[in-house]
Parts: structure tokens; C-alpha cells; sequence
């Protein structure tokens, strides 16, 4: 009996400890959480979904695979630019992957027709980019957080530093649809001089020669404009070759002016002022060790976009790590994430009543930097900063 157990025992040994490990499974490992990640991976903003994805992966990979502790699956997929892929996307995780918690998505319309359905259904969005007003205000809701900003705030950080630059007449653009128009309001807000002009500009647009006619009959002090990825690239590099750029000075928000931006458009970028609430030469420890992991993961600088989706990973880790893994019990979700119980890579960060982000705002230039243009941080323009939207949203 005793020389049949050992055998028995010393097969099991010699097929990988297979009958041990099938009776005791779930005390080998509980099932990983799945995150469900959709976000745009191709067409112009291509590489801001996968700033978004490389550094989430990257935050889990520092923790090996898990977020607060607790083992996480990311499914990722690409809403195509498209609003209703974005909503077949989110329908398909929630129905046949169970999936509860969702994140990765760039762009406020494609947002717009997906955050309901996730939210009807029980589920909860953290946010690493698109954040519109509504969302911030009436429609708020104890399930949606945004880890980036309030879409107005960052085009009122741009309103700001054009009246500390002394710009009194400003032409500004936006494409025509939420965010657009939340940019164009937002810099509206606390800009105190003259709108030479107000343009709403296509959403697909690629040619821009009518708006620069326009720009350059209204002789502005500067220009303001809000196009977000390779909008922006195409705007800027047609700027340039008009010769606005040299008599027309340009004010922008960090959406109009990423790393890869800059990389597309080149010296022609030098002397553009821009606001962010992070960039990547930040003195922040956490900051200065995310982008460090980054360069070394991926061999490219990081966008705000990247540090963005970073700390949307770190605060679901710190929401976790207070629920024990669990996201079923969304009220111990929410208690759990108000906090904001990890260390920002923007330095100070907190959570306001919406669900949003209260946080600084920096000037940053675009300068020569040892023969290559590079964004350049400066003082701050906006402390503790967060939106007038705030006051509307009762949970």
C-alpha cells in the first residue's frame, strides 16, 4: 500500500504534479480580471491609441501582469475611428467576455456612443482621454471617471497663457463635434481678449487653404487651435508652408502639439507655446521613472496620451487593491477610487466631486535643444485647477 502510494505520487511528480494541481485550481490562481480596452489604433489617430495601449501594458508589466495586485486580462481592440464599431466593440465585451470595467477610449463621439450602454448596464468607464462636458456636469455619473481632464480645462489653460503672452486678438478653430466645440468654449472661458474669428472645421478635413485665407485676412495677434493627431499635423505643416507661422504666432493645447507632432512637423514647430498638465522632462519622480520604463520598452518618447492611459492603469490598481480585485460592487469601486491612492507621474493629482481630475497646468515651448526641437517645460499657469462643471453633477 505504502509502495503504491509512493508510485503514484512519484507519476504525478513525473507529469508535472498533474493530479495535485487539477484537485486545488482555484488555490492555484484566481481567474485574471478582464479589462476591456477599445481604442483607436488606426487612421490619423493611430498612434494615440497605441501610446494609450503601450503604456497600460507597460504599468501592468511593472507590476508583473497585475494592477493593485490582482492579475489582469487586457483585451484590446480597435474602434477604427468609427462610433459604431466603438459601440459593437463595447457590446461584444460586456455580453460575450463579461467584462465590467472598460477604458482606451480617444475621442469624445466615439465615447458619447458607448459610455451610456456600459454605464445602463452596470459597468464602469475610467477614462485616459475623452472627457466631455456633459459627462462632467449634469449627466455625470458615479461610474464614469476621467483620469485625464475635463475636455474644457485644457483649451482654458491655452485662454490663460495667450493673456500672459499678451495676445489681445485671437483667431481660433476646432473640428465640429464635442470636443471641438468644448475646446473652443474652454478657451473662450477665461480668455479676455478679442476672437477675431470662430471656425469650426470638418471632422475627416485634410485641406485647410480656406481657413488660412481667412486667418491671414483677420491679421490676429495669434491663433488658438484645437486638432488633435495627425488633424494636427496636417494643420500645422499647412500653417507653415502658407508663411502664417513666421507673422502669426501660435497658442496651443498639448492635443495640438504631442511628441509626435513635433516629430512630424519638425523646426518649423520652434517658438509655439503650448499648455499641458504634463510633459516628459517633468522634474516628478514617478514621472521621470515612467519615462525612462517607456524609452526602454518601446524606443520612443511618450506622449501626454501615454502618461495619461499610465495613470489610468495606476489609479484602477489603487481602486483594486482597496476592493481586493473585485469590480461587481461598483459602490465599493467608487470609495475605493476617490482617493486616488497612487503616485500621479503629473506630481499632484486628485479626484474632484465629478469624477475629474484637480490638477496644474504648465506653459511649455517648443525650443532648440541640442539641435533638435523639443518641448520645453516653463511656470505654471493654472494651480489646483479643475472645471465649472463640477458645481452641476449631483450623484
Amino acid at each position: 500500500m505504502t509502495l503504491n502510494r509512493r508510485g503514484l505520487l512519484a507519476s504525478g511528480a513525473a507529469l508535472g504534479l498533474g493530479a495535485a494541481s487539477l484537485a486545488r485550481p482555484a488555490l492555484a490562481q484566481a481567474a485574471p480580471l478582464k479589462i476591456g480596452m477599445i481604442t483607436t489604433l488606426s487612421g490619423a489617430g493611430g498612434y494615440i491609441g497605441q501610446d494609450i495601449r503601450d503604456a497600460f501594458m507597460l504599468a501592468m508589466e511593472m507590476e508583473g501582469g497585475k494592477l493593485g495586485g490582482t492579475p489582469i486580462q487586457l483585451l484590446v481592440e480597435d474602434d477604427g475611428f468609427r462610433p459604431g464599431q466603438g459601440k459593437q466593440v463595447a457590446e461584444r465585451f460586456m455580453k460575450n467576455e463579461r467584462v465590467k470595467l472598460l477604458t482606451g477610449i480617444i475621442f469624445s463621439n466615439i465615447l458619447g456612443a458607448v459610455v451610456g450602454d456600459v454605464l445602463d448596464a452596470g459597468g464602469i468607464y475610467v477614462s485616459p482621454n475623452a472627457s466631455p462636458s456633459n459627462l462632467a456636469g449634469k449627466e455625470c455619473h458615479k461610474n464614469f471617471w476621467s483620469v485625464a481632464w475635463q475636455n474644457d480645462s485644457l483649451h482654458e489653460s491655452a485662454g490663460q497663457l495667450a493673456n500672459n503672452l499678451g495676445q489681445k486678438k485671437m483667431f481660433i478653430l476646432a473640428p465640429n463635434y464635442q470636443a471641438g466645440r468644448d475646446a473652443l468654449t474652454g478657451f473662450k472661458r477665461l480668455y479676455k481678449g478679442q476672437v477675431a474669428g470662430e471656425v469650426y472645421t470638418r471632422l475627416d478635413q485634410t485641406d485647410y487653404a480656406a481657413e488660412m485665407a481667412q486667418i491671414r485676412a483677420a491679421a490676429p495677434d495669434g491663433v488658438y487651435q484645437f486638432h488633435p493627431g495627425g488633424l494636427g499635423i496636417s494643420f500645422l505643416r499647412q500653417y507653415v508652408q502658407a508663411g502664417l507661422l513666421s507673422n502669426i504666432p501660435m497658442t496651443l493645447a498639448s492635443p495640438s502639439m504631442d511628441a509626435t507632432t513635433l516629430a512630424a512637423v519638425g523646426d518649423a514647430a520652434v517658438g509655439i507655446n503650448l499648455t499641458s498638465q504634463w510633459n516628459s522632462d517633468l522634474d516628478v519622480p514617478a514621472s521621470k521613472r515612467f519615462v525612462a520604463a517607456f524609452q526602454a520598452k518601446y524606443n520612443r518618447i511618450p506622449t501626454f496620451y501615454a502618461q495619461q492611459s499610465f495613470d489610468t492603469a495606476l489609479a484602477i490598481g489603487a481602486a483594486l487593491k482597496g476592493t481586493g480585485g473585485k469590480v461587481d460592487d461598483t459602490e465599493a469601486f467608487y470609495r475605493a477610487m476617490k482617493p486616488a491612492n497612487f503616485e500621479s507621474t503629473r506630481g499632484k493629482f486628485a479626484f474632484g466631486a465629478n469624477n475629474h481630475p484637480i490638477q496644474d497646468w504648465w506653459a511649455i515651448k517648443v525650443e532648440n535643444v541640442s539641435g533638435k526641437p523639443a518641448l520645453v517645460s516653463k511656470d505654471r499657469v493654472l494651480t489646483n485647477h479643475g472645471d465649472v462643471y463640477a458645481a452641476q453633477c449631483k450623484f
